[in-house]
């Protein structure tokens, strides 16, 4: 049976690119009618971030990608690490070093001074076991270190990547158990993988140089090794490098934030290493269940376009109901201080549905509905001058205010014959009243039809905001 992992470290928010990781790790389980697992890998405390663990826990949650077993906590396994470290050290695959930090330290600065790779050099690889054992009397402290043969060739296949080989002279006899008694990463990843009875071991490809020390574990343990699959990684906007927080929003809560919405996020996230074939580009969660086959998992990284994103957030956005769509945008009203809610559900829905097919974020509909709450909006200074310059225009925009006053049925079709016919009679083109009449209602010269607009806005909220207007704005088009 199908078992994987995601095994985070608490190091701060839950990057894009380890969702993606765990996005393919739960949909494999998720295929394979598998188990997928959290697993929280926090034993180095040095690097620990307060909160990380519940905006892990968090971010999965409002990506849909819920786990079947955990969470697991590192932290509270380091029995377990510290037995197998010294099963290790007793089958002759790891031994106890004493050098200190000062000189380890010492050791990197002479090998870069002269121009030779850093690392360990192995010097307690050689004492005697009357020398460690007077050593450990002595309470002098040690950390254990993976006793790599150097004579033999370290090969494993990687699913997407094929046959790896390393020759064991070119890696370090890396630290396992620190001096401190916890792990590191490398002894605790294979002791819960294989405790764990992980499967398939998905993971960022960053991690390649990692495994033949993981590989030569399993073998020193006698375990059979899992399938590895490393994944491409996602890189910035330019395609130069990992994408990081420099480019902007990498978090899966700084998204939320913006008003990206989960199934947008995840079918943004499935899409950029996998491919489900064709040019389809809109899938669910549900489908790509279906769909999903880490053969089709690419190896070369794929570039973050920030834009792309945004696109398939607005598609998203369009087919929401608007009611849905209402509920959504509460807590981005909330959050301007807007009280949304006052309006009552429908005149909020019907503000809603004239931005629904303009919009690519939910973050976006407070700044752009926000006339709606309030006539003490700010005016586009250049669009004054353009279209409120005249003093004759305000003549003209205090009669046709008196105009709105005899619409009994206050429609947009109603709104747009009255308009139309007042221009008529004044002899004036319509546009010559749209254009800054949209301006004096909501501040702008660009939004949805004018006419919808007013409608939704209501009869005297449209007068009251009208009159308002033409007693801020000056005859010059400067604004008091």
């Amino acid at each position: 049976m199908v078992r994987v992992r995601f095994a985070p470290s608490p190091t701060g928010y839950l990057h894009v690119g380890g969702a993606r990781t765990a996005l393919y790790n739960w949909l494999f389980a998720k295929k394979n009618k598998g188990t997928f697992i959290l697993r929280i890998e926090d034993t180095d405390r040095t690097r620990y971030v307060p909160g990380s663990v519940e905006d892990i826990e968090e971010s999965l949650k409002w990506l849909g990608l819920n786990w079947d077993e955990g969470p697991y906590y590192q932290s509270e396994r380091i029995k377990l690490y510290r037995e197998h470290a010294e099963l290790l050290v007793s089958k002759g695959f790891a031994y106890r070093c004493f050098c200190s930090e000062e000189r380890l330290t010492k050791l990197r600065e002479e090998q870069s001074r002269s121009g030779l790779k850093p690392g360990y050099d192995r010097l307690c690889r050689g004492l005697t076991k009357e020398d460690v054992d007077s050593k450990v009397r002595q309470g002098i402290p040690y950390t254990i270190r993976l006793k790599v043969f150097l004579e033999r060739e370290i090969v494993f296949e990687d699913y997407l990547r094929g046959t790896i080989k390393v020759r064991g002279s070119e890696l370090e006899d890396i630290v396992l158990l620190k001096s401190d008694g916890f792990p590191t990463y490398h002894l605790a990843n294979v002791v819960d993988d294989y405790l764990m009875g992980v499967t398939h071991v998905m993971r960022a490809d960053e991690w390649i140089p990692s495994t033949p020390y993981h590989v030569f574990m399993y073998e020193a343990f006698g375990w059979q090794l899992p399938i590895f699959a490393h994944l491409p990684v996602i890189l910035a906007p330019d395609g130069k490098g990992k994408l990081s927080k420099r480019h902007g929003a990498t978090s899966v809560l700084e998204f939320r934030k913006m008003g990206v919405l989960p199934e947008a996020l995840v079918n943004f996230l499935a899409l950029l290493g996998w491919s489900p074939g064709g040019d389809r580009e809109i899938i669910s969660l549900e489908e790509m269940v279906e769909l999903f086959d880490l053969k089709k998992v690419g190896k070369r990284g794929s570039v973050f376009d920030f834009n792309k994103l945004f696109w398939m957030n607005s598609y998203y956005l369009r087919n929401k109901s608007v009611s849905e769509l209402a509920n959504l945008a509460l807590p981005f009203f909330e959050e301007k201080g807007i009280n949304a809610k006052s309006l009552g559900q429908e005149k909020l829905e019907k503000i809603i549905s004239l931005y629904q097919q303009r919009i690519k974020t939910l973050s976006e509909l407070p700044e752009l509905s926000m006339y709606f709450f309030t006539d003490d909006i700010p005016y586009d200074e250049e669009a004054l001058k353009n279209f409120l310059a005249k003093p004759e225009t305000f003549k003209i925009l205090e009669d046709f205010v008196k105009s709105l006053e005899g619409i009994t049925q206050f429609t947009k079709e109603n709104i747009e014959v009255t308009l139309r016919t007042f221009a008529e009679e004044r002899g004036v083109h319509p546009k010559e009243l749209i254009h800054p009449i949209r301006i004096l209602l909501t501040g702008r010269t660009v939004g949805p039809g004018l006419f919808e607009v007013m409608e939704v806005l209501g009869k005297d909220s449209c007068i009251r905001k009208l009159v308002v207007g033409l007693g801020r704005v000056k005859k010059d088009g400067t604004q008091d």
